[in-house]
């Protein structure tokens, strides 16, 4: 892409595009592959490591550029990567326990604590009263949506436990993803991806531990090897399971390119909001292939969040800098900018 000659509102639609269509299709493959291959952390693992296999090789044959890993930028991208997999694992237990739009709309609730951290962090003015309705709103479709969800009337909140977790996680690795983009010396599309899959494994097969994926896939790769019964007998690992596994690790490899680079041409709110529109595809499509999708109210509730999206208006620079505490120190180690 970098020798074809795009105008600059054409590379913002080609980087929101493909973006929207990797993170769409990503939540549906991956509740696809929870449901043959209940490993979230595990599943994840592989996905990672897949897309480093593909830059290496791409390197190899000077497909790629991609930057040298070198120590100063490993900080920042450490404490964005620790934000990174805490998100994934949250994101992927909200898809094993509960349906996508549940997911979706805690999603929803994201640009709401993204633009505050804007106007806190990265140099954005306040929302303004239009941007502050649409984000009641999405509030609004949220809350809606809550009281038309069995989980929420049987559990109560602990049915919201990890999907609110992943709403706080992602919050703020928006705003610091922004950040560390404008901020770290990496000249390819491939540096930002290289060391956020290159520092996301190890954690992920923690989770994977702390979860007991280890023992509960030895027990079903030992049973099905011996065929404990007729039923039960079969290949170790289900076929369609290990098909949707590569479909998701080719489509994993897209976002990670696709989400840099989108990344890298909005604000950190704009971001936010891309992700949460393009959840409108994973709604249809979810509706016609799973069963546990919402009811007509719930879905209603859905459309408010998504409303609400799109009558945000991104916030102005403000006119002044202001110092950029917290998340600056990370940045320069980064950088290399002496304070």
């Amino acid at each position: 892409m970098a020798n074809l000659s795009f105008s600059p509102e054409t590379t913002v639609i080609l980087a929101v595009v493909s973006y929207s269509f990797c993170s769409g299709s990503l939540v549906l493959v991956n509740k696809l592959i929870l449901h043959h291959l209940p490993y979230p952390s595990l599943v994840i693992t592989f996905q990672l490591w897949s897309t480093l296999l593909f830059i290496q090789i791409a390197d190899a044959f000077h497909f790629i550029e991609v930057d040298p890993i070198r120590w100063k930028c490993v900080k920042p991208y450490l404490a964005y990567t620790v934000a990174f997999s805490l998100g994934v694992y949250c994101n992927m237990k909200s898809l094993s326990l509960s349906n996508v739009e549940t997911v979706i709309v805690f999603r929803a609730l994201a640009p709401l604590f993204v633009s505050v951290l804007d106007a806190i962090f990265l140099g954005r003015e306040w929302p303004s009263a239009r941007s502050w309705g649409a984000l009641g709103l999405i509030a609004l479709g949220a809350y809606g949506y809550a009281l038309t969800d069995e989980k929420f009337q049987t559990q109560g909140m602990m049915a919201y436990m990890w999907p609110t977790l992943y709403l706080l996680v992602i919050s703020f690795e928006m705003a610091y993803g922004k950040k560390i983009i404008t901020g770290v010396d990496l000249h390819t599309k491939s540096g930002p991806v290289l060391y956020t899959n290159m520092l996301g494994w190890p954690p992920m097969l923690g989770f994977a531990a702390m979860g007991g994926e280890y023992g509960r896939l030895y027990e079903h790769m030992t049973r099905n090897a011996h065929g404990a019964s007729e039923e039960d007998g079969g290949p170790m690992l289900p076929p369609v399971g290990l098909a949707l596994l590569a479909l998701g690790c080719i489509v994993g490899t897209g976002i990670g390119y696709t989400g840099w680079w989108c990344r890298s041409k909005v604000s950190a709110a704009s971001y936010t909001l891309i992700g949460v529109m393009n959840k409108c595809m994973t709604v249809l499509v979810n509706l016609l292939i799973w069963d546990q999708h919402a009811p007509p109210e719930g879905l209603v509730s859905l459309g408010l969040c998504i409303v609400g999206g799109v009558l945000y208006k991104q916030a102005p620079m403000k006119n002044q800098k202001d110092p950029e505490i917290e998340l600056e120190p990370l940045v320069k180690q980064g950088s290399g900018v002496q304070g």
